[in-house]
């Protein structure tokens, strides 16, 4: 399970990461909170608006962050955007604590944190193939999920219990320092330790190429469709703990972390389940999206708050298994020289929707409840769900059929590795011929 950590480059990176994510799940708590309670009056849509300015940059400046992350320097790169994000951090920390905080200034805050995330989050998913290699990318990828989750579980937790002893502006005061332990593990990562990887080429084409290679991949295309679908209107889990808790529950700011708290138990287990596999796997995916579908459409009926708590650690086990995987299929089956574009146009679809879906889901929430919110993001995994399973049947010969014995049974055959590569054409002649002998057979009886 923690194979990938026998490696020091990666043991350092993962515990730099780790401290920094904690600082980074108290900032959106107590982010999410001021808007919600202090600078609005319980308004959702301003909670969806400040996560649309924050992750939109991802989707507007795909075509270059990509390219950053497949030319230049990785590692330089991270320590210049995760040194920006500190002081972006400290800049929020002292207008809150000098009282001087408006919605507006907030918002500008968050869309310059999204701009430096748009380049720092390709960097960073495409660096765990230069710390780690081979089979072990996969079991890095889920230990980062389980690491990030992780942090939720403490972070907001300790958030909510700082805002109501010292306030907000101290909580953002303390992720600005938690920016430096992705700094000094940076610094003792040995550069002579990163697997060599091929950069882009200086010329034009090179912004497109990351489209053009990922058009010859439909099996990447399917997934980053259940990706848009289920991080546009699913993955607004902001939205759905602070209205659930303030608006129906009429509970505080500690229950709101606790919430977020809870939905992190089973997003860590989620990613440690993960990090047993041997390999993602699209059935794994397909599972994981209708999982989510049920475990919100259970949350939104939730009668009392700990119901909904408990509940919550079910999604959060679903929405992180399918999250992981995805990544993962995609992360593990994309040429190297190309794996810092497409990781952009990844996590574009997967939080570049969310300025589309959030202001929705937030509205809905105003109109018809926060239980009808939870219902939308019920509805993304059960579309994604539909995606997945119209995939299997047309590329993956999922079908009933009759065998020689004319009993009738579900066929499934084995997953293709790669749809475009010369494998997965194999295996696909393989199954076709498979599928002539077993018709023969059956018109014979």
């Amino acid at each position: 399970m923690f194979r990938s950590l026998s490696g020091r480059n990666y043991r350092i990176w993962f515990a730099g990461a780790l401290v920094s994510n904690i600082g980074t799940w108290m900032q959106r708590t107590a982010q999410d909170w001021i808007v919600l309670t202090q600078l609005t009056d319980d308004d959702a849509v301003a909670v969806g608006v400040t996560m649309a300015l924050q992750f939109g940059p991802q989707l507007l400046l795909l075509p270059w962050t990509g390219l950053v992350a497949d030319r230049f320097d990785r590692r330089r790169m991270l320590m210049l955007t995760q040194g920006s994000m500190g002081l972006l951090g400290l800049g929020l920390a002292v207008m809150v604590l000098t009282d001087t905080a408006t919605l507006w200034s907030l918002y500008g805050f968050a869309l310059a944190l999204g701009v430096v995330a748009a380049f720092d989050t390709p960097v960073r998913q495409a660096f765990v193939s230069d710390v780690v290699t081979g089979e072990n990318v996969s079991n890095a990828v889920a230990l980062n999920s389980a690491s990030f989750n992780a942090a939720r579980l403490v972070g907001p937790a300790v958030a909510g219990v700082l805002i109501a002893a010292i306030g907000s502006g101290w909580v953002f005061v303390i992720n600005a320092g938690s920016f430096l332990a992705v700094l000094v593990a940076l610094r003792f990562v040995d550069p002579q330790q990163l697997a060599e990887r091929p950069r882009a080429a200086r010329g034009k084409g090179q912004l497109v190429a990351g489209f053009r290679y990922v058009r010859t991949r439909p099996d990447i295309v399917v997934v980053l469709g259940m990706v848009f679908v289920v991080g546009t209107f699913g993955v607004n889990f902001p939205i759905f703990t602070s209205t659930m808790a303030r608006v129906e529950f009429d509970r505080g700011a500690g229950e709101f972390g606790l919430l977020n708290s809870v939905m992190a138990v089973g997003s860590v287990l989620g990613a440690l389940l993960s990090a047993r596999r041997d390999a993602p796997r699209m059935r794994t995916l397909t599972l994981a999206a209708g999982g989510f579908g049920l475990a919100c459409t259970a949350a939104a009926f939730a009668p009392t708050y700990w119901t909904f708590a408990v509940l919550l650690a079910f999604v959060g086990l679903a929405s992180l298994t399918f999250m992981t995987t995805a990544n993962a299929l995609v992360q593990t089956t994309t040429t190297p020289a190309m794996r810092g574009r497409v990781m952009a146009l990844y996590m574009a679809i997967f939080v570049g929707g969310t300025p589309v879906g959030a202001p929705i889901v937030g509205a809905v929430a105003d109109a018809w409840g926060p239980r009808w919110a939870i219902g939308v993001g019920a509805a993304s995994g059960f579309v994604a769900l539909a995606i997945a399973l119209v995939w299997l049947v047309r590329f993956q010969h999922v079908r009933l059929r009759y065998d020689a014995d004319t009993r009738l049974h579900l066929a499934v055959t084995r997953s293709l590795p790669v749809v475009g590569s010369r494998a997965g054409r194999a295996a696909v002649r393989r199954d076709l011929e498979h599928d002539e002998v077993v018709a023969d057979r059956s018109s014979a009886v």
